[in-house]
């Protein structure tokens, strides 16, 4: 919260018995700005529309630098050394992921990518023998008779806002479109390779390989292997996706005409940000415009429900802030209209234990530890492409489960050229199978068609393409 400032009183001195009033002191100058402290940096909010000029003219005013001004949702990103920055510019109109994450000390540090989003089996496999046998989650959305059909359009490039994408691996080196990737982590795309590549994670790369990956040496084929794939990186080598980073990742697919993303993370640090609070009211505005400016420029998004195993429609708390929820709160980025949230559920077909649930649209595969398939048929775990430690791994997660709905998405996208992002979805939605609450699960609550566990049902490849 700001602080209150008291009101300088005017001087009165007393001067042979009586009062006198001072001459007026001389303006006094301005404060010099922090120049040695850590930066940070801040989504601050305009109105759509303001002029840049305006935006820089406030930023110096205020000790802060321009890093970007996305003028068409009146978001820029800035950076500042000093302390009071967000309280110069005002508590609902600043923001900074990085400052909060560094109050919160050892406790936030502690966290990554990988720790909280993605519950990851260690195992790797070599890019040796038929891989598809293993595949049961291709296998459980109809994709291998899909392939057969249709493998999508060249034409249509998916963004896939992670932590970066290998372009080198044998299965994604025909589909990643360098010329329509960037690196989103400071806010402001950066275009060159080193800025969207992998460093510290392959989740970015794990959910490509689901989407688009083919390698007919290893027999690994991914939904929808005929579309391209856009490497938009979103997440710093922490593990941490701060609100900047999704803002530029969301304009940057809507300025380059992809009619899909992915996006199998929540914002940071905070898993629940309020349209309401201090702080989180400019994070949320910045995100929700930037999404919103997305959807009108023809991008369907679709969102990872979450690993916390939870209702998101009846949390009071935040897991990772002391900070009430109500509902102005959500997780950014599926809290937002218009986004597809993906629940998850194991080789059984029903939900996964760690799979958040409530306002859900579909479901797909994302394991289940506890979901085993038999022998020969892979890891509990989805299996893809990975950087670190071989060709092919499995993870766990929600996160997983998204990119197989964004790989359906892209194949309706490609069947359906120009198709808004509403009706993307309600295909999407509509063609998917059905799934029933069971009798054993007391908090799945609505009808086959749509429950709080799976949405609408099981995301469908071959559907999609009949």
């Amino acid at each position: 919260m700001s602080r209150l400032r008291r009101m300088a009183a005017p001087l009165v001195l007393a001067v042979g018995g009586g009062l006198f009033a001072a001459a007026p002191a001389a303006e006094a100058a301005p404060v010099a700005c922090d120049t040695t402290s850590t930066p940070y940096t801040y989504v601050v909010t305009y109105q759509p529309g303001t002029r840049a000029s305006a935006v820089d003219k406030e930023l110096a005013a205020k000790c802060g630098t321009k890093v970007a001004y996305y003028g068409e949702i009146g978001v820029a990103i800035a950076s500042s050394r000093n302390a009071d920055f967000q309280q110069k510019i005002g508590v609902y109109r600043a923001y900074s992921g990085g400052k909060d994450v560094a109050s919160q000390g050892a406790a936030a540090s502690a966290r990554s990518l990988g720790a909280v989003r993605t519950l990851e089996d260690t195992r790797t496999t070599a890019a040796a023998g038929d891989l598809s046998a293993q595949q049961w989650d291709m296998k459980a959305i109809h994709a291998p008779e899909a392939n057969k059909k249709y493998q999508g359009s060249r034409s249509v490039t998916v963004g896939v806002l992670d932590s970066g994408i290998d372009a080198t691996h044998p299965a994604l080196k025909a589909a990643v479109s360098p010329s329509e990737s960037a690196g989103c982590i400071t806010g402001a795309p950066d275009l060159t390779p080193a800025s969207w590549a992998p460093t510290t994670s392959d989740h970015g790369t794990h959910v490509a390989g689901t989407i688009a990956g083919k390698d007919p040496a290893a027999g690994f084929t991914g939904i929808a292997p005929g579309v391209r794939l856009a490497s938009v990186k979103v997440v710093n080598d922490d593990g941490y996706i701060f609100p900047e980073s999704a803002v530029c990742g969301f304009v940057w697919a809507a300025k380059h005409g992809f009619p899909v993303t992915n996006n199998s993370y929540y914002i940071d640090p905070g898993m629940f940000f309020c349209s309401k609070e201090p702080g989180d009211a400019a994070a949320y505005e910045a995100v929700r415009r930037a999404i919103e400016f997305s959807t009108r420029h023809g991008v369907l998004n679709v969102s990872a429900a979450g690993n916390s195993g939870f209702d998101t429609t009846a949390q009071t708390t935040d897991p990772n802030r002391p900070h009430p929820v109500d509902s102005s709160c959500g997780i950014l980025p599926k809290a937002i209209d218009g986004v597809v949230k993906v629940s998850s559920v194991g080789y059984a077909g029903t939900k996964s234990s760690f799979s958040n649930y409530g306002a859900i649209d579909v479901t797909a595969p994302g394991g289940d530890f506890s979901q085993l398939p038999p022998a020969g048929e892979g890891p509990s775990c989805p299996l893809s492409t990975t950087v670190f430690g071989g060709l092919y791994g499995s993870k766990c997660g929600t996160s997983m489960a998204s990119p197989h709905a964004a790989g359906v998405a892209a194949l309706i996208a490609s069947r359906f050229r120009g198709l808004p992002p509403q009706l993307l979805a309600r295909v999407l939605t509509g063609e998917a199978d059905p799934v029933k609450c069971a009798s054993a699960e007391t908090e799945c609550t609505g009808p086959a068609k749509n429950n709080s566990y799976y949405g609408h049902g099981l995301v469908n490849a071959l559907d999609a393409v009949r």
